[in-house]
């Protein structure tokens, strides 16, 4: 028997609304925390690789091992969350990434603060996969639009707070301020969630996809490996695991990746939109940070506020967006998101050099923001009004897996385009924010490195309004997939 929903301005809806609103508070601190960690990390990194004299390989792998642990166990924390209790998990996922945000500040060398970070990526998969769900399920259908572009607003704050917050701790405290800045947060969130959070039946015990995870892991590890080495065979083993993981998956009892869901042409192509927005938006503070740092040779304070105009951007759309949102189709939405985004790059490519005015890069930067805020509440809204309540954590675990890997290609690929502008000796100095100490003729060749970078992810952000266009196109009922 269907439970009909309460109508606008009863009790049970003025009650049921309050309470959306509270498990909003719990969703958007985990936002907060994972997105206050990414970007003062991002913009403190090269304090971070001074520190340790780290060489490029483990530079970069600072930051892509908590996007590959992550991204790999999205899925997978979805469907055990479905099984063993969402608001277990959820909090399970606070708790993880405070204990191992403390014991990355006490690192005493750079493998353990690797290693560090790849559980923080665990905890993070916990808290993201279940977030958007959490959200999903508590609003009314009529005011989910609205919701959700607070909560990746929240987003927005946490990325508008962290590159100033980063290049503050780093110029004062020190880089182990970096991760403890992450406790108090953690802790705040775990406390609210127990506090407001209620919880839910589980659903039935299935056995999870274990081949199915591993080949996942497998094929991202590979793929990153030969991106951020240019090693051939990883790059070959990685292209060879995608047909078998579609035909593990197919015979799969319970998949970690439902391909089923994905049938019809909306949900296949809204997720690739997504994931060409993320591969062309994740780097970009990263990309910025760098260059300010490593081009003008301005300290991480300085750089931090440079950035600035991303995050400012964000939050100023993300809850326009979402207002807009009950008035326009989130597929509109979805695809102005991903042009502006386009346009914000193409200033930015335009405009790269050493002697270029802030004021043009600070355009570009602000709009390539607006456009991510405006796409992200408009193509997460899309999705999942689409989906049937019982494929809501897997196939919301898979979006955000899709996400995710544009992340970290984006991170991957960043790095290797731009240091690969430069000689080998040098890439060191591209990491630690030294280069422009070192001749003119290699700051030149970066500058080259930073334009070539921006086209990359210019030509990856206009595949995404296509896909974005293709997606909101009317699908036969043929085509709509079968939960």
């Amino acid at each position: 028997m269907a439970v009909v929903p309460p109508q606008p301005g009863s009790p049970e809806y003025v009650r049921a609304l309050r309470y959306a609103w509270r498990v909003c508070s719990v969703a958007g601190l985990g936002l907060v925390l994972i997105g206050v960690s990414s970007s003062t990390l991002n913009v403190a990194l090269p304090e971070v690789v001074r520190n340790f004299d780290a060489g490029p390989v483990a530079s970069s792998w600072i930051l892509l091992a908590n996007l590959l642990a992550s991204t790999s166990t999205l899925v997978l924390f979805g469907r055990v969350a479905d099984l063993l209790g969402r608001r277990e998990v959820y909090l399970l996922g606070f708790a993880l990434y405070t204990g191992a945000s403390l014991l990355a500040g006490f690192a005493p060398d750079v493998a353990v603060l690797i290693a560090m970070r790849a559980v923080q990526g665990l905890g993070a998969a916990m808290i993201l996969a279940n977030g958007t769900v959490i959200v999903t399920d508590a609003f009314p259908p009529d005011r989910l639009s609205q919701g959700m572009g607070v909560y990746i607003g929240t987003l927005s704050v946490a990325q508008l707070m962290g590159p100033t917050l980063g290049g503050l701790i780093a110029d004062t405290l020190g880089w182990r301020w970096i991760f403890w800045v992450n406790v108090p947060p953690g802790v705040a969130a775990l406390v609210w969630g127990l506090i407001i959070l209620r919880k839910v039946p589980r659903g039935r015990r299935e056995p999870v996809d274990v081949l199915g995870n591993l080949i996942v892991f497998t094929a991202l590890s590979a793929a990153l490996i030969a991106i951020s080495q240019g090693a051939l065979l990883p790059g070959l083993l990685a292209a060879a695991l995608v047909p078998l993981l579609v035909l593990v998956e197919r015979r799969a009892r319970h998949p970690v990746l439902d391909l089923t869901l994905l049938g019809g042409r909306m949900l296949a192509f809204a997720n690739l939109a997504s994931l060409c927005n993320a591969l062309a938006r994740a780097s970009l503070i990263l990309l910025a940070g760098l260059y300010f740092q490593a081009a003008r040779g301005v300290d991480a304070l300085t750089a931090g506020l440079g950035v600035l105009p991303v995050p400012i951007g964000m939050t100023l759309a993300s809850p326009i967006a979402g207002a807009l949102g009950r008035r326009t189709n989130p597929a509109v939405l979805a695809i102005g998101g991903a042009a502006a985004s386009a346009a914000g790059l193409l200033v930015l490519a335009l405009s790269a050099g050493a002697a270029t005015p802030y004021w043009v890069i600070g355009i570009g930067l602000f709009v390539a923001g607006c456009g991510s805020g405006t796409f992200l509440t408009g193509n997460t809204t899309q999705v999942m009004s689409a989906l049937p309540p019982g494929s809501l954590g897997v196939v919301n675990g898979f979006r955000l897996m899709i996400m995710n890997v544009g992340v970290v290609l984006s991170v991957a690929t960043t790095l290797s385009v731009l240091s690969a502008s430069v000689a080998p000796e040098l890439r060191r100095q591209v990491y630690a924010g030294t280069l422009s100490r070192v001749s003119p003729v290699a700051l030149q060749q970066l500058m080259a490195g930073f334009q070539r970078t921006y086209l990359v992810l210019l030509g990856v952000a206009a595949l995404g309004v296509l896909c974005a266009a293709i997606a909101s196109m009317p699908e036969s009922r043929r085509s709509t997939p079968n939960a």
